[in-house]
C-alpha cells in the first residue's frame, strides 16, 4: 500500500485526537481549583511534551505498530505487553462512553431537558456510541486528510473565544483554590491528573506506522509540534472561559465554552461553538472507535489474545473488537450515569487517563531497558535521551498518584481482568490468518 501520512498528517492525527471532549468539558471540571488551573495546564503540558519526546525516541529506533503495547512487548514479554495492550484497550473504550456524555452535554444547549432527565441522557449517549460504531462496522474510512482539516476547524473557534477571554474579560477576581483538605501536592497531582484528559492521545500517531513516510522523521516532529499547539490552544482557551464566565456558573456548566461564547457574540456565538464543540466531539468519538478495534487485533495476531478478535469483515474492518468495544462502551454510560452527567464524565476521565498513564509509565521503562541496551552495545550512551525518558516516567507517575484510591481500585480489576484472556489465549494459541 502507497504512504500517504506525511508530517501534517501526522500533526493533524496528534491534534484532532488530543482536543475531543476534553476542552469542551473540562472548565467545568476544574472550576472548584480556581486560578489554580493555569498553571495544571501549563505543568501538564510541560509533563506531556517530555511524554511526546519519550515516543519520539521508541520511534526513531524502531517504528512498530501497536505503539506503546509494542515498544512495552518487546522490552518486558508477552504478559506485561498484553497487560499495557489490554489496559490501553480499555482507555479508549472509556473515551468512547465519557465522549458521549460530552455530546449530550452539548446537545442541552440546544434541548435543556436532556440534562435534566437522566434516563434522556443515557439514550442520546448510548445510540451516539452505536451510531458511530454502525459506521465503523460498515467499513469508515479514516481520511487523514479529513483528519487534517477538522482538526484545522477546531481550532480557529477555539482561539476567538480565547482573543475574546483576554480583550473583555478578567480572572483577577478569581482566586486560587484547592478544592479538598489535603496537602497541596495531593490537590496539584489530582488536577494534572485531570487535565491529562485532554493531552492523552498523544501516542496514537506512533500505532499506525505502516501508513507513513518517513515514521523515523515525521513521527518524532509530529509529537513535538502537535504538543506544542496543543498546550497553546489548552492553555488560551482555559483563560479564556474562566475570564469570561463566573466561577459559580462555570462549575455548574455543561457547555462551558458555549457559554464563555454567548458573552462575546451573544446568542448566534454560542450557537457556532456549540456546534464546532458537537462537531469535534463526535468525530473524537468516532477517532477513538475506528483505533478501538487496533488494539486488540495486535495482540491477537501476537497470539496473546483471542484469535476471534482479529477477523476482518469484508470491508476490512475488526468488527468483532468494535462491536464488542461498543458493548463495553455501553455498560460504562449505564454503571455510572447514576452519578449525573458531571460526575459520571469526571468518573470516567479519571479512569480513561489511569489507563492510558499506566502505558506511559511502561512504555518510559522500555525506552530506559532498550537505551541501556543499544548503547552497551555502542559504548556511546547519550544522556539527554536518559533524562527525556526519566521525566516522562516521573511525570507519568506523579500523575497517576491524582487518580485516588478508588478509581485506582477500578482501574486494577478492569486491567487484571484482562488475565483469563491472556492465559486462554497462551493455551490455545495458533497462528492466526487475517485474510
Amino acid at each position: 500500500m502507497k504512504k500517504v501520512m506525511g508530517f501534517w498528517r501526522c500533526w493533524g492525527l496528534v491534534v484532532g485526537i488530543m482536543i475531543g471532549n476534553g476542552i469542551f468539558m473540562l472548565p467545568t471540571v476544574l472550576a472548584p481549583f480556581g486560578k489554580m488551573s493555569l498553571l495544571g495546564w501549563i505543568l501538564a503540558g510541560v509533563g506531556t511534551l517530555f511524554i511526546a519526546l519519550m515516543f519520539g525516541l521508541l520511534a526513531k529506533r524502531n517504528p512498530m505498530i501497536g505503539g506503546p503495547y509494542a515498544y512495552t512487548r518487546e522490552a518486558f514479554g508477552d504478559l506485561t505487553g498484553f497487560l499495557i495492550g489490554w489496559g490501553y484497550w480499555i482507555a479508549v473504550i472509556t473515551a468512547i462512553a465519557a465522549g458521549s456524555l460530552a455530546v449530550t452535554g452539548y446537545l442541552g444547549f440546544f434541548f435543556p431537558s436532556l440534562n435534566q432527565s437522566p434516563l434522556y441522557s443515557g439514550i442520546v449517549s448510548l445510540s451516539l456510541i452505536w451510531v458511530v460504531t454502525g459506521l465503523n462496522v460498515v467499513g469508515v474510512k479514516a481520511s487523514s486528510t479529513f483528519q487534517l482539516f477538522t482538526s484545522l476547524f477546531k481550532i480557529l473557534p477555539l482561539f476567538i473565544i480565547a482573543g475574546g477571554g483576554l480583550l473583555i474579560g478578567d480572572i483577577s477576581e478569581t482566586a486560587a483554590a484547592a478544592p479538598k483538605e489535603q496537602a497541596t501536592f495531593f490537590n496539584i497531582s489530582e488536577m494534572i491528573m485531570i487535565i491529562m484528559w485532554a493531552y492523552v492521545g498523544v501516542e496514537a500517531v506512533t500505532l499506525p506506522s505502516d501508513d507513513m513516510v518517513l515514521p523515523q522523521k515525521n513521527i518524532p516532529k509530529a509529537l513535538i509540534v502537535g504538543t506544542l499547539t496543543v498546550m497553546a490552544v489548552y492553555f488560551l482557551i482555559s483563560y479564556g472561559v474562566m475570564a469570561l464566565v463566573p466561577l459559580e456558573s462555570l462549575a455548574n456548566s455543561t457547555s462551558p465554552i458555549a457559554d464563555a461564547a454567548s458573552v462575546i457574540f451573544g446568542s448566534w456565538g454560542a450557537v457556532l461553538i456549540a456546534i464546532v464543540a458537537l462537531v469535534s466531539i463526535v468525530s473524537n468519538v468516532n477517532a477513538n472507535v475506528f483505533i478501538v478495534g487496533v488494539m486488540p487485533q495486535a495482540m491477537s495476531q501476537d497470539r496473546i489474545f483471542p484469535k476471534y478478535f482479529a477477523g476482518l469483515n469484508k470491508s476490512g474492518a475488526p468488527a468483532v473488537s468494535i462491536v464488542f468495544s461498543g458493548l463495553l462502551a455501553s455498560l460504562l454510560v449505564v454503571m455510572n450515569f447514576s452519578e449525573g452527567l458531571i460526575e459520571a464524565f469526571k468518573t470516567l476521565i479519571l479512569l480513561s487517563t489511569l489507563a492510558t498513564l499506566l502505558p506511559y509509565v511502561t512504555s518510559a521503562m522500555a525506552e530506559l531497558v532498550l537505551q541501556k541496551k543499544q548503547y552497551s552495545e555502542y559504548k556511546n550512551y547519550k544522556w539527554s535521551s536518559f533524562i527525556i525518558a526519566l521525566v516522562a516516567l516521573v511525570f507519568s507517575i506523579f500523575a497517576l498518584i491524582g487518580s485516588g484510591l478508588m478509581i485506582a481500585l477500578q482501574g486494577t480489576v478492569l486491567i487484571a481482568a484482562g488475565l483469563p484472556f491472556y492465559y486462554w489465549s497462551k493455551r490455545h494459541g495458533e497462528i492466526i490468518v487475517t485474510e
